[in-house]
C-alpha cells in the first residue's frame, strides 16, 4: 500500500470518527483515538516508509507544545500558584514517587514481571503522572465550569503536568544511556537544556520580537502564517540538534511568541495545523495498539486501566483534602484528572524507543490508556451522581447551596431572575435598581458572587441550566427571566427547563448575532437581543439624530426595525477578513446580495408585487433598487423591474443563489 492510499484511508476515518463523536458531544480527539485503533497495527505495517508517517504525527505533539508555550504566562501563573505549584507539584511528585516504589516491590517479588528495570519503573510513573489536556479542558470548557472550585484546581493540575513534560521529555532519554553513562548523560542533557533555554529566552526574546513586527509590517497573512511555521519548526530542528527533544524547542518558540503583541494572531494562524497533526498523532498511537498482544494479556489490560485509575484518583482527592479542598470538590477534581494524558502517549513511546520499556508491557499499558482515555467524558458527564453518592456531605453542600438562593429570593414576587452576572448582567441589575424593579443573579463565578454580594447586591452562586436553582430562585413567582451570556448550548439548556416549568414566562435572551435567533425563538425565547444588530441601531439612530433627522421619525425606524425582528439589519457584505475567517461558509448567517439583471432577465417587465411571492417563497428580502442611471429607491408594489437595475436582496447563502438564477434565468 502506498502513502497516498494510506493517507486516504486515514482522511475518510478521521472525518467519519470525529463526525460520530461530535454527534454524541465528544471530544474529536477520541475519535481520532478509535479510528485509529479500529485500523490497527497491520495497516502501518503495510505501507512503504512507514516511519514517515510516524515522523509526521511527532509534528502534532511539538505544535501541541508549541501552543502550550504560546499559553504560557507568568502573571496567570502567578494568579494560580496555589494550585498550579501546591495541588499540581504534590500531584506529580506523589503520583511519580508512590508509583515508582510500588513497580519496585512489585519487580522485587516478581524478578520476571516483563524484566522491567527501575529506569523503565522511573519512565512509566511519568506516564501514569500525566492526564488529559485537550479531553478535560474541553469539556470542562462545554459544562461551563473552569471558574468553578474543582474547576480551577483541575486546570492548576493540568498547567504544572504541562510544564513538568519538559523535564521529562530530557529525563526519559537519558535514563536510556548505561548505566556507567547515565548520570553524565543525564547532567548533560541537563547543562544543554539550561543553556539553551537561557540564550533563547534572553536573546531570543528581543530577536523574536523586532522579527515578527519586520514580517507584519508586509500585511501578507501568507506570510505570516509562513513564517509561524519556520519558527516553530526550526527553533525545533535548533534543539533537536543540541541532543534534546524537538517538543521543548516548540515550547520555547510558544513563549517568545507570547511576549509579543502578536500572540492572539500566532495563535490563530497555527491552530488548524496543530489539530490536523494532533489529530494524525493520536491517530498513529491507536494505530501501534497491538489487539493480539491485549487478548493474549486481557488480565493485565483490565488491571493496568483500573488500579492506575483508581490510585490517581484516591491520590489527587488526597492532596486536594490536605490542601483545604471540600470532600465534594476533591472527588470532581480526583474524577477530572484520573485518566491517562496525550504526553503520556509522548512519554510511553519515548520509553519504548529508549528500550526502557518491554514490547507486551507497552501494549498493555497503552491498551489500558486508551480504554482510560475513552473512558472519560463518561465518567466526567457523570461525575455529580458519583459525588453525590460517594462524598457524605456532597448533598448537603448542595441543600445549603439552594437554601442560600432560596433565602435571597424568599421575599421577591414579581422579580427577574437574571441567568449571568457578568458587565452585562450587572449593568441591567442596575438599570432595574433604577426602576426599583426586585431581582436576583445567578451566576458560576465564584469571584464575582463574593464581591457582589459584599457590596449588597442579590447575587448567589448557582447553575441557572439546573431546574433546582430556577426554582430556589423563585421561578413560580418571577415576572421574567434574562440569559446575559453567549453560551448557545447553556443557553438552550436553560430555555428547554423553563419551557417545560414555566412556558409563559417571558424569557430575553442575549446573543452575540443574528445567526441563531430563530433557534432561540424556537426553543421559547420571548425575545432575542443581537448584540451586532443593537449597536448597528444605536449607532444610525446617533448618526440620523445628528444629520438633522428628527427624532420621533428615528425612534419610529428603530422601533419599526425590532417588530419586524431586525429585517432591515440582518445580513451584511461579507469582506475579505470574513472569507478568511470562514463565515462565508456558514449557511446559518443571513447574507446580503447583489443582482444585476441583463435586457433578457426573466423578471424584466414585472412589478415588485409580481415578485414578491417568489422572493417570500424563498425567505428573501428586497431592501432597495437601484436604477441604470445610479438612482438607488426603496421598493414600492407597483414598481416596475427594468433593464439594467440592480437588486439588493437579503437572505441565507442557498435561498439567495436559488432566487438570483430564477431572477437571471
Amino acid at each position: 500500500m502506498t502513502s497516498l492510499e494510506l493517507t486516504l484511508i486515514y482522511l475518510l476515518a478521521a472525518v467519519l470518527g470525529v463526525v460520530i463523536f461530535r454527534a454524541f458531544r465528544l471530544p474529536p480527539m477520541l475519535g481520532y483515538l478509535v479510528v485509529g485503533v479500529v485500523i490497527g497495527p497491520n495497516m502501518l505495517a503495510m505501507v512503504e516508509n512507514s516511519s514517515r508517517i510516524q515522523h509526521l504525527a511527532e509534528f502534532g505533539v511539538v505544535f501541541l507544545m508549541f501552543v502550550i508555550g504560546l499559553e504560557f504566562s507568568l502573571p496567570k501563573l502567578r494568579t494560580m500558584r496555589r494550585h498550579v505549584f501546591g495541588l499540581g507539584a504534590l500531584q506529580v511528585g506523589l503520583t511519580m514517587v508512590l508509583s515508582t516504589l510500588v513497580l519496585l516491590g512489585l519487580r522485587w517479588f516478581w524478578p520476571d514481571l516483563w524484566h522491567l528495570s527501575w529506569q523503565g519503573t522511573l519512565a512509566l510513573s511519568g506516564v501514569l503522572a500525566m492526564s488529559s489536556t485537550a479531553i478535560v479542558v474541553k469539556l470542562m470548557a462545554e459544562r461551563l465550569e473552569l471558574d468553578t472550585e474543582h474547576g480551577k484546581r483541575v486546570m492548576g493540575v493540568l498547567l504544572f503536568q504541562d510544564l513538568a513534560v519538559v523535564p521529562l521529555l530530557i529525563l526519559v532519554p537519558a535514563l536510556g544511556a548505561n548505566d556507567d553513562d547515565m548520570v553524565v548523560e543525564l547532567l548533560l542533557a541537563l547543562l544543554k537544556a539550561a543553556v539553551a533555554v537561557t540564550v533563547l529566552l534572553t536573546v531570543g526574546r528581543h530577536v523574536m520580537k523586532r522579527w515578527l513586527y519586520t514580517v507584519a509590517s508586509y500585511r501578507s497573512n501568507e506570510l505570516f502564517m509562513l513564517n509561524v511555521l519556520l519558527v516553530t519548526l526550526g527553533l525545533a530542528w535548533l534543539t533537536q540538534l543540541a541532543g534534546l527533544s524537538l517538543a521543548l524547542g516548540a515550547f520555547i518558540a510558544g513563549m517568545l511568541i507570547a511576549e509579543t503583541p502578536y500572540k492572539y494572531q500566532v495563535e490563530a494562524d497555527i491552530r488548524p495545523f496543530h489539530d490536523l497533526l494532533l489529530g494524525l498523532f493520536f491517530i498513529t498511537i491507536g494505530m501501534m495498539l497491538d489487539w493480539h498482544e491485549v487478548v493474549r494479556h486481557w488480565g493485565w489490560v483490565l488491571g493496568l486501566l483500573t488500579v492506575p485509575l483508581l490510585f490517581k484518583l484516591a491520590l489527587i482527592w488526597l492532596c486536594a483534602r490536605i490542601l483545604g479542598a471540600s470532600d465534594g470538590v476533591a472527588l470532581r477534581t480526583g474524577l477530572y484528572l484520573a485518566q491517562a494524558g496525550e504526553f503520556g502517549f509522548v512519554l510511553l513511546n519515548l520509553s519504548l524507543h529508549n528500550k526502557l520499556v518491554p514490547a507486551p508491557l507497552f501494549n498493555a499499558v497503552l491498551a489500558s490508556m486508551v480504554l482510560s482515555m475513552i473512558a472519560a467524558p463518561f465518567i466526567i458527564l457523570h461525575s455529580r451522581a458519583i459525588v453525590l453518592r460517594l462524598a457524605r456531605n456532597e448533598w448537603l453542600n448542595e441543600s445549603l447551596q439552594m437554601t442560600q438562593i432560596a433565602r435571597v429570593s424568599m421575599d421577591r414576587k414579581g422579580h427577574v431572575i437574571i441567568c449571568g452576572y457578568g458587565r452585562v448582567g450587572q449593568s441591567l441589575a442596575r438599570m432595574l435598581d433604577t426602576e426599583s424593579i426586585p431581582h436576583i443573579a445567578l451566576d458560576l463565578d465564584p469571584e464575582h458572587v463574593r464581591q457582589a454580594s459584599a457590596a449588597g447586591a442579590p447575587v448567589v452562586y448557582g447553575d441557572a441550566s439546573r431546574m433546582p436553582a430556577l426554582m430556589a430562585a423563585g421561578l413560580g413567582r418571577a415576572r421574567a427571566v434574562v440569559i446575559t451570556f453567549l453560551d448557545l448550548p447553556m443557553a438552550l439548556r436553560v430555555l428547554d427547563q423553563l419551557r417545560s416549568h414555566a412556558p409563559k414566562l417571558p424569557v430575553i435572551v442575549r446573543t452575540e448575532d443574528d445567526r441563531h435567533l430563530e433557534t432561540l425563538q424556537a426553543h421559547g425565547a420571548s425575545e432575542v437581543v443581537p448584540e451586532a444588530l443593537e449597536g448597528s441601531m444605536i449607532l444610525a439612530s446617533h448618526a440620523l439624530a445628528l444629520m438633522g433627522v428628527p427624532l420621533r421619525r428615528v425612534l419610529r425606524m428603530v422601533q419599526s426595525q425590532r417588530g419586524q425582528r431586525y429585517r432591515m439589519l440582518r445580513g451584511y457584505f461579507r469582506g475579505g477578513e470574513e472569507l478568511l475567517q470562514g463565515e462565508e461558509g456558514d449557511s446559518s448567517y443571513e447574507k446580503l446580495s447583489v443582482v444585476q439583471l441583463s435586457d433578457t432577465a426573466a423578471c424584466i417587465g414585472l412589478t415588485v408585487n409580481e415578485l414578491m411571492p417568489m422572493l417570500d417563497k424563498h425567505q428573501v428580502l428586497l431592501l432597495s433598487l437601484r436604477r441604470a442611471n445610479g438612482v438607488s429607491l426603496a421598493p414600492r408594489p407597483e414598481m416596475l423591474i427594468q433593464p439594467e437595475d440592480t437588486l439588493v436582496l437579503s437572505g441565507r447563502q442557498v435561498e439567495l443563489a436559488e432566487v438570483e438564477e430564477l431572477l437571471t434565468r
